[in-house]
């Protein structure tokens, strides 16, 4: 059973192909459900040693940066490199 982690988000790396896919009015929309409800799915990570990778859940990380947080729930995953 995956354990939620809380990750700063200084601390993770988004691929440069991953940030293709970013919708901007999507995280609006996001950040204010978000405020309203709260998150109700953590992101998913992988660790590559030295920082983590984004493997799922771009537009919740850009909600959240959107709002001005400083952490987010992840959980932390094995997954292949992009």
């Amino acid at each position: 059973m995956l354990r939620i982690h809380k990750v700063r988000i200084d601390d993770i790396y988004v691929p440069t192909a991953r940030r293709r896919t970013l919708h901007p009015e999507t995280v609006r929309l996001l950040a204010e459900d978000v405020l309203e409800n709260g998150m109700k799915m953590p992101i998913q990570l992988r660790s590559d040693g030295k920082r983590y990778v984004l493997v799922e859940g771009l537009h919740r990380l850009e909600a959240m940066k959107w709002l001005g947080e400083a952490e987010i729930e992840a959980y932390l995953v094995q997954a292949r490199k992009h």
